[in-house]
């Protein structure tokens, strides 16, 4: 057990970090608010962002920002706004508030926060649900990422609602279930202590009651990281290898310049889980290739994780045209809009606003889109 006083030593740095790096949540960006989505049990924030030209049916991402961050920051040094622009997809980025979290890390560690229909995970719920509504995003290609607490967080939300999403990328995180205190959090970030090879699995089937497919998931890790121990990304790859059932030895490995990477396959060749090493890597996001602007904890390593986790889960080859099949009926308990629910959304969305109230309404909800959005909620179970 770590001892109380490391504890606090801990968590004086993580605030003298936060304060060292307080311009960083300046970053210029283009990110709208997302202000209705739901009861919001965990307060957090939720900004969003739609390439033009965007057609119904596109795939969505989910993107979780680590601890000091913003939404707007890590969007604007990770490059997912370029690249949904080019591939065509749209993006969902939670953010944490300091009444949350004084570091503005996702609480992944605390059980009222990190389980299915509760606090910040059911918030992020919420949230993706409301952009499915809305934006008419395909429900089979949601994916989700994060960084650090956010990337312990992603994992939160995929053994949670394995249903709701297709695949996954964890960078710099941890497993999901291995701490449920702020000591133990501490000492699985250091590689220290947690939940056997047996039990991690086990606590994915236990957190969400899930017959169907398992998402894929794509884990990134650098070797030098002092802030999470690269242990934690073998614990991941042990954790998922477990729930779809595939074996210890990968199906392929390869090494590019600094990148060692291993693949596990499902009988067809695809990959379902892989692990990123890269050499002398610390703690953050690798970026890239054209693809990313360095800054805190975004590593200019020549590789652009961003564009590489899109290959992984198949989006960046996504045609821009409107699905021929609808899928918003596929999640158990949803139910679609009528059609006179879809007028309102679509006159709600396209009425012009008085030139005085302009810049509230292009970020706050009309009344007939908040009633569409939380019929769609309490239909799917995610509201009362």
């Amino acid at each position: 057990m770590r001892k109380l006083s490391d504890t606090i030593a801990r968590l004086a740095a993580l605030q003298a970090r936060n304060t060292a790096l307080k311009d960083y949540s300046g970053a210029a960006g283009h990110l709208q608010a997302l202000t209705s989505f739901g009861s919001n049990p965990g307060t957090l924030r939720a900004m969003y962002h739609l390439p033009q030209n965007l057609p119904q049916g596109a795939p969505l991402v989910i993107v979780l920002h680590g601890c000091t961050q913003t939404a707007t920051a890590y969007d604007h040094h990770s490059g997912w706004s370029k690249l949904a622009a080019e591939a065509g997809f749209g993006l969902l980025y939670p953010e944490q508030k300091r009444s949350n979290n004084p570091n503005l890390c996702f609480n992944w560690f605390q059980p009222a926060d990190a389980r299915r229909d509760a606090g910040e995970a059911l918030s992020i719920r919420q949230m993706i649900e409301a952009m499915v509504v809305i934006h008419g995003f395909d429900r089979d290609r949601i994916f989700i990422t994060g960084l650090s607490a956010g990337g312990a967080m992603a994992a939160v939300m995929l053994a949670a609602y394995p249903e709701v999403f297709s695949g996954g990328a964890i960078i710099a995180g941890l497993p999901y279930g291995s701490a449920a205190t702020v000591p133990e959090a501490f000492d699985r970030m250091r590689g220290q202590g947690g939940p056997s090879e047996q039990d991690l699995p086990s606590a994915v089937r236990s957190a969400a009651k899930h017959r169907g497919r398992w998402p894929k998931v794509s884990i990134w890790h650098g070797t030098a990281d002092r802030t999470v121990s690269p242990s934690n990304a073998e614990a991941i790859a042990t954790q998922w290898r477990g729930v779809h059932g595939l074996e210890r030895t990968p199906t392929r490995s390869q090494r590019i310049g600094k990148l060692a990477r291993r693949a596990w396959c499902d009988r067809a060749g695809d990959p379902l889980i892989e692990i990123n090493m890269l050499q002398e890597m610390g703690h953050g996001t690798p970026i890239g290739d054209g693809l990313g602007i360095p800054g805190p904890y975004m590593l200019d390593v020549g590789i652009s994780s961003t564009r590489e986790i899109a290959r992984f889960w198949g989006i960046l080859d996504s045609e821009r045209s409107v699905s021929t099949t609808s899928s918003h009926e596929r999640l158990v308990g949803f139910r679609q809009p009528s059609r006179s629910q879809e007028q309102t959304l679509k006159e709600a969305q396209t009425r012009p606003a008085d030139a005085a109230t302009s810049s509230q309404c292009t970020t706050a909800a009309a009344p007939g889109v908040k009633r569409i959005i939380e019929d769609a909620l309490r239909a799917a179970g995610l509201m009362s």
